[in-house]
């Protein structure tokens, strides 16, 4: 068994052994996140049955969630600036550093930020960051400690929004503290709830309130997951006609019965499992998938239905269909969507051309024809679809202000 008791070395060599562990675990470090990032980019974590690296690092590598969520955001800003890894292990940066510095790194400024972090103390380096990135806001965050120990904690929350000292959350293994920044639209939701409530919950304490307000979210989520809301019975005697994307929809159709009992069969939990044995712990982004692929005669039955995690859903398509299939479907995906935008910020913007021409007096079916004309400018702006409009009418009699303006 390894011995911890050193009280037997002298000052001088305990003080050499420590300067050069400390050097040995800042070159560990290093070569840890150069083996997580790895990891990660392979995505080695999705056959051992975990959706997520972070999952992989906590329940398999037995990481604290804090130090896996720092490591693995270390690992990736590193994957990319690799002159992380090196100032990492030469003591240039710390580990907090590095978490500091990644969401503001970019190709063209890492070189100026690790400079300037070197050998710095955190505080010098949020205060170095304020400073060069001034104007931007930390996005809302939420941070559960789960349990709150045996000590009392004080309740980062008042009971009521409106303000008042803060009390203290009684000791219980039961109780678990969340802490989380809100907007302003949210804080008025929050105090028009409790006022709402006041009867109910006359103290208006926030604990209650978001337990009302989750049971009320959980049963609006769970009909409209698993389909309570029946369709409309069609009228006797009519039939409606199926178009090939009708009959594609009809074949992907999972009955609502069928969704509540896969769902309480599988409790809610993807159904992956991985090369270990170990079952995958996602109960978010969960996905209805099909045992079968529909495309090779799948069925929409309890038994032919599964859940599954987002990260499995398109694991398990890869193994079936090819991941360069499966790429090529994705990236057809991502440009139907973004096509789908572009055309609704068209239609939105061609309105707005519309009603612009209708202000400057042109009819009604001249300023319609102008406007869906500029319609079919493709990526176009509204200023841009304005002009063309104009342009679009100089070719026929318009009539502005009461008085008609003839083409030259």
């Amino acid at each position: 068994m390894r011995e911890y008791t050193l009280a037997h070395l002298r000052d001088e060599v305990l003080l050499l052994n420590l300067a050069a562990l400390l050097a040995q675990d800042r070159v560990t470090t290093a070569t840890l996140l150069a083996h997580l990032a790895e990891v990660d980019t392979r995505r080695l974590y999705v056959a051992r049955g975990y959706a997520s690296m972070h999952a992989y690092c906590v329940e398999e590598l037995r990481l604290s969630e804090d130090a896996a969520y720092k490591r693995i955001q270390a690992a990736r800003a590193a994957r990319q600036h690799p002159a992380l890894f090196a100032a990492l292990a030469e003591g240039r940066l710390h580990l907090s550093a590095v978490c500091l510095l990644a969401p503001h790194l970019t190709a063209e400024n890492a070189e100026e930020l690790i400079e300037g972090a070197t050998h710095r103390r955190k505080a010098e380096i949020e205060s170095l960051l304020v400073r060069r990135f001034a104007g931007t806001e930390a996005p809302a965050m939420i941070r559960t400690v789960l349990p709150i120990s045996d000590r009392s904690v004080p309740q980062l929350a008042p009971g009521q929004v409106e303000g008042g000292r803060a009390k203290s959350a009684p000791p219980s293994p039961e109780r678990f503290l969340v802490e989380l920044t809100i907007g302003k639209s949210t804080q008025e939701k929050l105090r028009y709830a409790q006022a709402l409530l006041s009867h109910a919950v006359p103290t208006g304490d926030v604990a209650q309130v978001v337990d009302r307000a989750l049971d009320a979210l959980i049963a609006d989520l769970e009909k409209r997951k698993f389909g309570a809301i029946t369709r409309r019975p069609s009228r006797q005697g009519t039939t409606r006609r199926q178009s090939p994307q009708n009959t594609t929809v009809r074949k992907r159709y999972i009955p609502a019965q069928v969704r509540r009992a896969v769902w309480e069969r599988d409790q809610g939990q993807c159904t992956f499992v991985g090369t270990t044995g170990h079952r995958c712990g996602a109960r978010r982004f969960l996905q209805f998938d099909h045992v079968e692929p529909v495309a090779r005669g799948g069925k929409a039955t309890v038994e032919g239905m599964r859940l599954r995690c987002r990260t499995h859903n398109q694991y398990e398509a890869e193994r079936a269909f090819g991941a360069g299939f499966m790429r090529r479907k994705r990236q057809e995906a991502r440009l139907a969507a973004t096509e789908a935008r572009a055309r609704a910020v068209a239609k939105e913007q061609t309105l707005d051309v519309l009603a612009g021409l209708r202000g400057l007096g042109c009819r009604a079916d001249q300023a319609r024809r102008a406007a869906e004309f500029s319609e079919t400018l493709h990526g176009a702006t509204l200023e841009e679809r304005m002009r063309a409009s104009l342009k679009f009418l100089c070719g026929i009699a318009v009539p502005i202000g009461g008085t008609v303006s003839r083409s030259r």
